[in-house]
């Protein structure tokens, strides 16, 4: 008897310690905890960290995450109002604020990531095919672009920032509130919502390249215009000025030579003047001169007998 009462005590304690210890649980600092029976929630969640109790084998604690989480979309191919295809990156932040009602609605984390996506990724699509691109891409108004003073006439068009309205902050504002209002019914509060990413796509970036080089190739135009007529300037000039030079050079020869001409002359004048005898000797050197420079190869001439020329060949005998 004593042996039987015994293995009964030792069974009623061990169902005693299985009670006891599905009868407890513990909601860390991070969590909080929702208590289903048989499926259904009973009760109002726990949101106080420490030990507690619950029916046991009859109820379940569902462990829901008190931190705040964050949410991270899909890169997705959009339409600006000005019908610019882009690639929108946006991410979030959210927290879990009414558990039992987040339970009710999503039971986990999953399928509230699954909603996030959806809503949140409807409300960009709507917010950002309400605005222009500038919108989306800025947030800073009255911003004045740097311009390069060498672009000329070109800086007027180039770089210039067209006017905004809203901008960047108040597109991501519009997102947040029209996705919080949704969210909200699902226990869920959006803390935050940012693009992370704005891309061009591939179609309109290759456009939007191809501009930017035919830009800078109209620019590289006007500079080699700029300087085809500063060289052609240059060489009008230099070409002025050395019609100039050799003018006045030309013409300092030419002085030069009439001075050393007229000298010579002189001098010859005052040497070959000196008597009969010697102007007689000059005349007949010239005229041997001019035998010589005349009289060539097979040169056929024919003269007066009084020519100044025949002078001295008829008296040759």
């Amino acid at each position: 008897m004593k042996q039987i009462a015994q293995f009964f005590s030792i069974i009623a304690l061990l169902a005693v310690v299985i009670v006891g210890y599905n009868s407890i649980y513990t909601v860390r600092e991070t969590e909080q905890v929702i208590l289903t029976q048989f499926g259904e929630v009973v009760g109002d969640p726990v949101v106080e960290s420490g030990l507690h109790f619950m029916v046991p084998f009859v109820q379940k604690p569902n462990v829901i995450e008190k931190r705040i989480l964050d949410w991270d979309g899909r890169a997705t191919e959009m339409t600006t109002k000005d019908k610019t295809f882009i690639e929108v990156d946006t991410f979030g932040r959210w927290r879990i604020a009414d558990p039992k009602q987040f339970f009710l609605r999503l039971r986990d984390e999953r399928s509230a990531q699954s909603r996030l996506d959806g809503i949140l990724g409807s409300a960009t699509k709507e917010a950002i095919a309400k605005h222009e691109l500038v919108e989306v891409v800025r947030s800073t108004k009255g911003r004045t672009p740097q311009i390069d003073e060498t672009l000329g006439a070109e800086s007027n068009s180039l770089g210039v920032l067209p006017d905004i309205e809203k901008g960047r902050v108040a597109v991501e504002e519009e997102i947040f509130q029209e996705a919080a209002k949704k969210l909200t019914e699902l226990g869920i509060e959006l803390l935050d919502v940012r693009f992370k990413r704005v891309n061009y796509h591939d179609s309109v970036e290759r456009s939007i390249y191809q501009r930017m080089i035919s830009e800078r190739q109209q620019i590289a135009e006007r500079f080699r215009s700029e300087g085809a007529g500063e060289a052609a300037k240059i060489n009008g000039k230099r070409g002025r000025d050395l019609q100039e030079i050799e003018s006045v050079a030309y013409r300092t020869v030419l002085e030069v030579r009439g001075d050393a001409d007229a000298k010579a002359t002189e001098i010859y004048a005052d040497a070959y003047n000196q008597s009969p005898e010697a102007v007689g000797f000059y005349e007949f050197i010239k005229s041997l001169e001019a035998y010589e420079s005349v009289l060539q190869g097979d040169t056929t001439l024919i003269l007066t007998t009084e020519s100044e020329l025949f002078k001295y060949l008829k008296r040759i005998d």
